[in-house]
C-alpha cells in the first residue's frame, strides 16, 4: 500500500500520546491522542502530527486544509521563481564559408546573452569523418572567438558521426559599459 505524504491527520495518528500545541503556538502538555482529537474536534480543527519521530510525538491543533493550502502556494511561488537553464543547439558543419559561420556565430551570442547555455555540435557526413580535424578547428575556431562572453564547459569530443562542445555565458559579459561622449573623452586626455 502507498504511503500517504505529508503529516499524519486526525484518526491517521497512531501514538498513544503526545506533546500537544494549540492552534496560537502555546504549549499545552502532554494528552492522550483520543483527548487531543477531542480537543481539535470541539474547536473545529485537525490534529496535525508536526513531529513523529520525538518521544512522546508532537501533536499540533490547526486547520489541515490551511495549512496544506499555505505550504502548496508556498511551493509554487518557489518553483515560479526557479531559474531555469536552457540548454540550446547550434549545428555547424566542418566545411562551413565565413557567412555562414558568422550568423551562426551570432545565433550563438544571441542564445548566450539571453542566459543559455549553447551546445555546439559539428556534423559529419561521408568522408567528412576522414578529417575530423577540421571539425575541431572550427570548434576551436567558435571558441576563440566566444572568449570574451562564453567559457567552454565541455571540451570537444567525438560521439558517433557528430562533434560535441558545450558552452556557458560568462557573468556579467554582456552588461552595457557606460559610453563615454567625445567631448568628455577629450577633456580627460587634457
Amino acid at each position: 500500500m502507498a504511503k500517504p505524504q505529508g503529516p499524519r491527520v486526525n484518526e491517521e495518528i497512531t501514538a498513544r500520546t503526545c506533546r500537544l500545541i494549540g492552534e496560537d503556538g502555546s504549549q499545552l502538555g502532554l494528552f492522550g491522542v483520543s483527548d487531543a482529537l477531542r480537543l481539535a474536534d470541539e474547536r473545529g480543527l485537525d490534529l496535525v502530527e508536526i513531529a513523529p519521530n520525538a518521544e512522546p510525538p508532537v501533536c499540533k491543533v490547526m486547520d489541515y486544509r490551511k495549512f496544506k493550502y499555505e505550504q502548496d502556494r508556498k511551493a509554487k511561488a518557489a518553483r515560479k521563481n526557479q531559474a531555469k537553464v536552457e540548454v540550446k543547439e547550434m549545428k555547424f558543419r566542418p566545411k562551413i564559408d565565413v557567412g555562414d559561420y558568422e550568423t551562426k556565430k551570432s545565433h550563438v551570442l544571441r542564445f548566450l546573452k539571453k542566459g543559455a547555455r549553447v551546445k555546439i555540435t559539428i556534423m559529419f557526413r561521408g568522408r567528412e569523418m576522414a578529417h575530423p580535424e577540421q571539425g575541431l578547428n572550427v570548434l576551436e575556431r567558435l571558441a576563440e572567438d566566444l572568449k570574451p562572453f562564453a567559457n567552454v564547459e565541455a571540451q570537444p569530443k567525438m560521439e558517433g558521426r557528430n562533434m560535441h562542445m558545450l558552452v556557458a555565458p560568462i557573468k556579467g559579459a554582456f552588461d552595457e559599459k557606460p559610453m563615454m561622449d567625445d567631448d568628455s573623452a577629450n577633456k580627460k586626455e587634457n
